[in-house]
């Protein structure tokens, strides 16, 4: 390679990085799901990075040693130290990949069961420096079969964790009975009709089948939109009814609902801006996850891809072309304890679509634009 060669590839981005949340209450089984992934040849180039709990290294001794690409995190929660174990362990695997100490060609990250994995997201899709060397391939939930309805109406983290996951993973269905599991299915469906779900009790989750799943296609090297958005999925849900059933104030996940607004006409760029930034600073602690495909006016032969949880948003991507010959605009939400008229109204207000008429007084009560109890922009 001549010196204009190395010249042009030092200043050439490197290619994002695929990493995959793997996360899921205690006692869920994702040591043990580790475990057998970590003797997948699909993972022989991958470092993980664990999490601990607490000053002794226990949970250490259940997962199996990988060499050099291995990173312990000692310190606790993830979610009290990503600004620092969590930054640096990523931060020294980029270096040492950089210096040629390791090679590996992508991330898989175990969260402690207490961990709300918002924030986690949060870092992977918005810290400026890893937010160009890592790409969100996807978020993986264990769910304990026997023990899962407890846990989702005892633990609002843990209904966030399934909210927030691409796949689903429920473990331990040889231990439950067909009418738990069964249950649980439901209320898994309920709160995130689009994600996968796989039992790992009948060798369902390989990692064939967890990982890839995000915005692109690995072995086509184009983003495969429809599979990643599954928009039609959140419309067959709502129009079966899913979120309709009795309210039950344990049930953590009766204040969840999932929806999908499209757009045919173009949208210009300015009033998408203005749309993500008022929902984003009005109601973001209530938008558990939110991702798209836009149709701008600016743009009308290379659509743009948005992706937000909670409070912080992906910086756009732009695609080189449409995936097909759909070119609505198309955004996926799973909100809790906001309804879907309130933000659909907000869309269509952006719009200039024209609202039906109500009394003023119902309209504050009932659906309101000023948040419940004031704005949890702060959030």
């Amino acid at each position: 390679m001549s010196d204009a060669d190395r010249s042009a590839a030092r200043r050439t981005p490197p290619v994002p990085i695929p990493l995959t949340l793997l996360t899921g209450f205690l006692g869920a089984g994702k040591t043990t799901l580790l475990n057998r992934l970590l003797k997948d040849p699909a993972l022989a180039d991958t470092a993980v990075i664990i999490n601990e709990f607490g000053e002794v290294s226990l949970d250490h001794l259940l997962v199996d040693y990988i060499g050099d690409n291995m990173v312990v995190l000692q310190s606790g929660c993830l979610c009290c130290t990503l600004r620092g174990d969590l930054v640096d362990g990523l931060e020294k695997l980029l270096l040492d990949l950089d210096n040629g100490r390791v090679k590996f060609s992508r991330v898989l990250l175990e969260t402690t069961g207490l961990a709300d994995p918002a924030p986690v997201l949060h870092t992977a899709m918005a810290h400026p420096y890893l937010v160009k060397r890592f790409r969100l391939d996807g978020v993986v939930t264990v769910v304990d079969a026997v023990n899962g309805e407890a846990t989702l109406d005892a633990h609002p983290e843990a209904v966030k964790q399934a909210a927030v996951a691409d796949r689903l993973v429920v473990s331990k269905t040889d231990l439950a009975g067909p009418d738990i599991s069964a249950r649980l299915l439901e209320r898994l469906r309920h709160i995130n009709p689009a994600a996968g779900v796989l039992d790992a009790a009948k060798g369902e989750a390989t990692a064939e089948r967890l990982l890839n799943c995000g915005l692109y296609d690995p072995a086509r090297k184009i983003p495969d939109v429809s599979k990643w958005l599954a928009a039609e999925v959140y419309a067959d849900a709502h129009s079966h009814g899913h979120h309709h059933h009795h309210h039950d104030v344990n049930r953590h996940d009766d204040h969840i609902v999932s929806f999908v607004l499209t757009a045919d006409k173009p949208i210009p760029a300015s009033t998408l801006d203005m749309f993500l930034e008022l929902l984003r600073a009005t109601y973001g602690a209530r938008l558990l996850r939110m991702k798209g495909i836009v149709h701008v006016s600016e743009m009308p032969d290379t659509p743009i891809v948005v992706h937000g949880v909670q409070h912080v948003f992906h910086p756009t991507a732009q695609l080189e072309r449409w995936p097909d010959d759909d070119r609505r605009t198309r955004l996926v939400f799973i909100t809790k304890d906001l309804p879907e008229r309130t933000v659909r109204e907000l869309f269509e207000a952006f719009l200039g679509a024209a609202a039906p008429d109500r009394p003023d007084r119902a309209a504050l009560t009932d659906n309101p634009l000023v948040p419940f109890g004031g704005s949890d922009s702060r959030a």
